[in-house]
């Protein structure tokens, strides 16, 4: 009997559900207006791709008591209907059939609003379907944006062309001193999760490595290398994982509306065998810091941010002051992209290449990406720092590999952050987080990337409710396209982190790394 109320409850509130749902029929009379329609999020002149999920969206006219939306494609409608709430939501098939029929042309849009004096319709807008799509996933970590406590933490997955969300791992939901932990920096290898990794900090610390449906954790320790290993990038033909290692500390500013400030006293660059678990330096510098490594498509050349802070730095004070002299100094510190040639066969690195010297124009820059074609570079430009998720400067750049153009995504960027990002495996999509739409939390934007190397207006990735962009209180973080999905389970995950001990990688090093310590190739730091 049981399963029975059950089923009939079920079946009462689908009912009520459906019988609430607002009719959607173009009103028979209407008055013209040559306002816009105020929509959010706006969705107006866009790009899209043919399988992304519907663009649900609110209509802002608190003058309206209900409104209606009439999508027009190549030989295709859909129609919508919105109650008092504005609130505009798509049916799923519809949209499909939608933009499938309108791939490479114009989709137009009309809205129109029932208010006292009767029916109103907007100026119509457009946007347009590409003929490409974007890689089925995007994985991210949701992070309050002024967290203090390792706890509520999680990496997601989101299927594009659905609403579908699931966790890939989460760490406690309540503070525990003995189990709390960070998680971060998860990576995948060209745009397949069958090469996964992402580390732990704090308890149950390593970095877990997924392959082949099982997890496991291991750490680079040796007194040679700074720390763990950070920022990673899977090489594209062989079993290696670039990694930089950084010390790396965090300030708070009491009046800045940027707030946090994260600096490296120290970086270098690894280079980690998977297979062999063995781990060796591909630069090794004390002045000179390295981050953020990044493969190109064929795995021959590395591209990584590098600068040289020795000038900033006091000589006659000891290094044990590197940190607090850099604090003093944060908005000195700027980075240029730098590249390293390699052979994946004997698995030797050449001579840095100067790429943007971005430190003659006082700005900095992170995060460089390759094109899956080969041809561009894209990355982050600010001020200063590394950082770029924090300062409000940061904008998305491209380096043409074959015309050694350098150019701002003038139609990608907004007046404030615009940072992380990653292609689609057709280097037509790439998606980076903005701070655009509150000033507060990054949410994730999708934009269009054309043949001829620009960007087109983005759009923020879109919810089954529109509001949820407005009530999560929390910054996406770290976005990574994938073609396929995360498969292992977060239990199998929580097992490896909880009840495995992280394996150390042995140290064999590399006869052809860059050392460079104190200021001399292949010398030791003087003894103080």
């Amino acid at each position: 009997m049981m399963r029975h109320k059950v089923l009939y409850t079920v079946v009462s509130v689908l009912f009520v559900l459906v019988g609430c749902k607002p009719k959607a029929e173009l009103p028979s009379q209407f008055a013209e207006t040559n306002s816009e329609v105020q929509i959010y999020p706006d969705y107006q002149g866009v790009v899209v791709p043919p399988n992304i999920a519907p663009l649900n969206f609110i209509v802002r006219d608190s003058a309206a008591t209900a409104f209606v939306a009439h999508l027009q494609g190549k030989g295709h409608e859909l129609l919508a209907a919105a109650s008092k709430n504005g609130v505009v939501k798509m049916d799923s098939a519809e949209w499909r059939a939608l933009l499938q029929a309108s791939k490479g042309g114009d989709v137009s849009v009309d809205v129109y609003a029932e208010r006292d004096e009767g029916w109103v319709h907007f100026k119509p807008y457009k946007f347009s379907v590409a003929q490409e799509p974007i890689d089925t996933f995007v994985s991210y970590r949701l992070i309050e944006p002024g967290y203090e406590l390792y706890r509520q933490l999680g990496i997601y997955q989101r299927n594009l062309t659905t609403f579908d969300e699931v966790p890939i791992y989460e760490n406690n939901r309540q503070y525990n001193e003995g189990e709390n932990h960070c998680i971060n920096c998860h990576n995948f290898r060209m745009g397949s999760t069958e090469s996964m990794l992402f580390h732990v900090r704090s308890n149950h610390s390593g970095t877990v490595i997924v392959q082949d449906g099982k997890a496991r954790k291991v750490q680079f320790k040796d007194s040679t290398i700074i720390a763990s290993g950070v920022y990673p990038s899977w090489h594209p033909t062989e079993n290696l994982v670039a990694f930089s290692t950084n010390k790396t500390g965090q300030v708070f500013h009491l009046y800045s509306p940027e707030k946090i400030e994260v600096m490296d006293e120290r970086s270098d660059l690894l280079l980690y065998d998977v297979t062999k678990n063995e781990v060796s330096h591909i630069i090794r510098t004390t002045y000179d810091l390295e981050t953020f490594p990044c493969w190109s498509p064929d795995g021959r050349t590395l591209y990584y941010c590098s600068t040289y802070v020795k000038p900033l730095l006091i000589p006659e004070l000891p290094d044990s002051t590197i940190t607090q002299q850099l604090l003093l100094k944060y908005d000195s510190v700027r980075y240029n992209l730098m590249s390293i040639p390699f052979d994946p066969k004997t698995r030797a690195f050449g001579q840095p290449k100067m790429e943007v010297e971005a430190t003659t124009e006082n700005k900095s820059i992170s995060v460089p990406r390759v094109s899956p074609d080969g041809r561009y570079v894209l990355y982050t430009k600010g001020d200063y720092g590394q950082f770029h998720i924090w300062h409000i400067s940061s904008d998305l750049w491209v380096k043409d590999l074959q015309t050694e153009e350098n150019y701002p995504l003038t139609e990608a960027n907004s007046d404030d952050v615009d940072s992380f990002h990653s292609w689609s495996s057709n280097g037509r999509w790439f998606v980076f987080s903005s701070r655009r739409m509150d000033h507060n939390y990054t949410r994730l934007f999708v934009a269009y990337f054309d043949e001829q190397g620009r960007a087109h207006k983005p759009f923020v990735i879109p919810q089954e409710d529109p509001e949820w962009n407005v009530l999560l209180l929390k910054s996406y973080n770290v976005p990574e396209l994938s073609r396929d999905a995360v498969h292992i389970s977060p239990q199998a995950l929580h097992q490896c982190i909880y009840e495995t001990e992280a394996e150390n990688a042995t140290y064999k090093p590399n006869p052809t790394a860059i050392i460079k310590l104190d200021g001399m190739t292949g010398a030791s730091p003087k003894k103080p």
